[in-house]
């Protein structure tokens, strides 16, 4: 009757044995010693004092390792590296980091041979030691610490850590996919003239992407006048350059580890680690529309973003892709170039641009004669052929090579495509679209062979017995607090449910907007006020969050003027769904509009003349409401086209319109802002001269934008008019407009002469006339003069239509 009880204490005294042998097998050191060793067979490891950071042998593929610095187990179960020392020439099973008598530490494969060494010599008598700190550093030193021979901070691999220094002499370098660490494409780096920079480079092709090359490093807001040539990541978020460059992370404070990573699709992104939802949520990056990167597609490649999808790579028509893994290889043509020229046509691709590789920038050619001018070039493969608003031409520019291409709505040009007649897609304008694999899943495996450790079957499988009877154990166990856990959700659910239904406004919590916005990773605009997320919340509706930018008021101001917003009810205002007011933290949550906004459509072909004049007319009758209407006053500060946003039916809604300036209609003529707000070009004359502020500045901002809708010009580019004596000077948009109206013969002259190309030969004439009219009245420098927004929104209904038909 004791054979059980001699049972169980075999079956301990063995488990016991078999844990000690298990915990053997993985050593974990605080300093490595001049003559030790580090082995990948043992998983040998240094951890920092604080037990943040990890540095040993990472398993990057089949049989590969390299020596790198990871955090612990954050998150769970994978390792977020973000230090590498072999990165591109990996090791395999049997090798060994070791600290040499001479004070040199070499890394060496199974064949004991060098692969990675510090390169450093101490005297004979002299003692160092390895040692991995509190920040992710990686130092060897002598012993005292005084001395530091070598450091990780000093040779970065694509990640910088808090405290460690970005300077003339290192650099950052993408890995090259998800699963392969190898060096990347990908560079940030500081260039000769002292400016941080974003550097795609390719065996053939280099090309800076970030600042914009074609944007100047003082409107990048960017100064050359530095020589230190340093950046620096601080703790609490704040990333500061010698070059003037600096950002906040959008959770600023100290608290998360934080980390900013050169990504391998070429974007520089700082994450932070939540600590309830266990995993790096972005906090800030570079680029915000994806496709702007350089090289991501490759020759003959075009990018594509779809909110829902994300980014994608498609061949251009007749091209085909050359590796299914890797899409910077890009595309080849599924024809030959040597034919004759007049076997060639061309297919038009609207609102896709390729930037670089130009022969010549070419001015005022027509269609017809761009077309001819790459027939006659025989490396011209293509052309690009577009309208700039600032100039007021159009320009050519031939193709020797079709890169960095991407879609965009918003670009105004078109990329007209070298294609054989016979090539059936001449007649077609649909492309085929294939998804962009992101992680390129490439492993590197060293071709090697080694002795297989031999297991013991009968001590695996009492291990395993033992395991199985505790999964089993701990599963129960589980399975009936998931289920409390559940029922307790769906109570919580079923009550905040009969809350918005009782009053169709709900205060959100930052972690629910958090999860929602899938960590505030999916960007569909930004401004001076905050950036604004895509979000899903738990009721399935499609939201739009934004985050507003500082939390200057305090939550009770804030909640006074939220309420407010939320009385407002009108068809042609954004609809907001609720808030968040938490610490530090101010949120807003919208209605999700499908078509974006008007700046996105106003240089495109997707709104006609007519869809046009019903924008301006419900955009006018939402400023009404607010002005004269709600319950409150409210002034916007800041009418322009991307505060206009459009619905799945192309309805205008205005938005951004609560916090701007709330007043009780008693004091309307009492009206003091502490700073002046709204956009450039679309500023009323008030802001300069510091006279009262009143609903009249909303009238001023409106006008221009009706004038924007009509010209397709922007506000903020220069025009041309003339004084009494005939002499050429620098005017406003509608300057320009008034002087195109005075001079002219009749009425079909002007119009022709303002009119945006993209509604050329159909509109109406006597309709352009009246909201032409509208406009300057709007813009008129004296406020008294400029209607108020109830008098438009009657002067724009009281058009009768009189059945003439559209001018060609």
């Amino acid at each position: 009757m004791h054979l059980p009880m001699a049972i169980s204490s075999f079956l301990f005294v063995l488990l016991s044995l078999l844990q000690t042998w298990t915990s053997s097998s993985s050593t974990s050191f605080d300093v490595l010693e001049r003559g030790a060793s580090l082995s990948e067979k043992t998983n040998d490891t240094l951890i920092s004092p604080n037990g943040v950071f990890s540095a040993g042998f990472l398993s990057v593929g089949d049989n590969a390792f390299g020596f790198a610095i990871w955090y612990t187990n954050i998150p769970p179960n994978d390792h977020t590296m973000v230090w590498m020392a072999n990165r591109d020439v990996l090791v395999g099973k049997k090798s060994k980091l070791s600290l040499l008598k001479n004070g040199n530490l070499v890394l060496k494969d199974a064949g004991r041979k060098v692969l990675w060494s510090t390169e450093t010599v101490v005297a004979s008598r002299s003692s160092v030691k390895l040692q991995l700190l509190n920040i992710g550093n990686l130092v060897l030193s002598t012993s005292d610490g005084v001395n530091c021979l070598w450091q990780s901070f000093d040779s970065p691999t694509d990640t910088l850590l808090p405290q460690q220094l970005l300077t003339k002499d290192t650099y950052l370098i993408s890995s090259r996919s998800q699963s392969n660490h190898s060096s990347g494409k990908y560079k940030l780096f500081f260039d000769n003239d002292n400016v941080l920079r974003l550097l795609f480079q390719d065996p053939e092709i280099t090309s800076i992407y970030w600042p914009p090359i074609w944007v100047l490093p003082m409107e990048a807001g960017r100064s050359r006048c530095n020589s230190s040539r340093t950046a620096v990541l601080d703790p609490s978020g704040y990333f500061i350059s010698s070059d003037g460059f600096k950002f906040l992370s959008t959770d600023f404070g100290e608290g998360p580890l934080r980390r900013l990573t050169l990504d391998s699709d070429g974007n520089l992104r700082l994450y932070s680690f939540d600590e309830q939802t266990k995993k790096w949520i972005i906090s800030w990056q570079a680029i915000s529309k994806a496709c702007m990167v350089h090289g991501l597609c490759g020759p003959n490649g075009v990018c594509t973003y779809d909110p829902g999808l994300g980014r994608r790579c498609v061949c251009l028509p007749g091209y085909k892709v050359k590796n299914d893994l890797d899409w910077s290889s890009g595309c080849e043509p599924e024809f030959n170039f040597s034919y004759n020229q007049a076997d060639f046509g061309f297919l038009k691709l609207t609102h896709v641009e390729f930037y670089g590789f130009d022969t010549e920038a070419l001015s005022n050619l027509t269609l017809q004669a761009c077309r001819e001018k790459c027939l006659n070039i025989s490396s011209c493969i293509g052309f690009q052929y577009r309208f700039h608003d600032e100039i007021g031409v159009y320009k050519c520019y031939p193709k020797t090579l079709l890169f960095n291409g991407h879609h965009t709505p918003s670009y105004g040009g078109d990329i007209y495509l070298k294609l054989p007649k016979a090539s059936p897609f001449l007649n077609k304008t649909t492309v085929k679209e294939i998804r962009l694999n992101c992680s390129g899943n490439i492993s590197q495996s060293l071709e090697k062979h080694y002795e297989k450790f031999h297991e013991n079957g009968a001590l695996k499988f009492l291990l395993w017995f033992a395991y199985a009877i505790g999964v089993v154990e701990m599963t129960c166990i589980f399975s009936v607090l998931f289920f409390l856990f559940i029922a307790n959700q769906d109570s919580r659910a079923v009550n905040q449910g009969y809350l918005l239904a009782a009053r169709g406004f709900k205060k959100f919590s930052y972690n629910e907007l958090k999860k929602a916005t899938k960590g505030f990773t999916e960007e569909i605009g930004r401004g001076a006020g905050g950036v604004v997320y895509r979000a899903l919340l738990s009721d399935k509706r499609v939201a739009a969050v934004k985050r507003l930018s500082e939390a200057k008021q305090g939550e009770a101001e804030f909640l006074t003027e939220v309420q407010t917003i939320e009385k407002l009810n009108h068809m042609n205002l954004i609809e907001m769904w609720g808030y968040c007011a938490e610490g530090k933290h101010r949120l807003l949550v919208y209605e999700y509009m499908e078509h974006g906004s008007l700046a996105d459509k106003l240089h495109s072909n997707s709104i006609s003349w007519d869809m046009r004049f019903e924008i301006a007319t419900g955009t006018a009758k939402g400023l009404a409401y607010l002005h004269d209407e709600c319950l409150e006053w409210v002034v916007h500060c800041d009418i322009k086209p991307q505060n206009i946003l459009l619905d799945s039916n192309y309805q205008p809604k205005v938005a951004d319109f609560g916090l701007s300036k709330l007043r009780s209609r008693g004091g309307i003529n009492d009206s003091s802002f502490s700073k002046i707000r709204g956009t450039r070009g679309y500023m009323a004359p008030e802001w300069v001269y510091n006279l009262p502020i009143t609903s009249k500045v909303d009238v001023y901002s409106y006008g221009i934008v009706l004038l924007e809708m009509v010209t397709g010009k922007s506000p903020a580019a220069a025009f041309q008019s003339y004084d009494k004596e005939g002499m050429k000077e620098h005017g406003t948009l509608a300057t320009w407009v008034r002087e195109k109206k005075n001079v002219a013969a009749s009425k079909e002259t002007w119009i022709k002469d303002i009119l945006d190309p993209m509604i050329a030969g159909n509109y109406d004439i006597n309709k352009m006339e009246i909201m032409v009219q509208v406009a300057l009245q709007c813009v008129e420098e004296d406020r008294a003069a400029r209607p108020s927004m109830s008098k438009v929104v009657e002067m724009l209904l009281s058009f009768k239509d009189d059945d003439q038909s559209p001018c060609a």
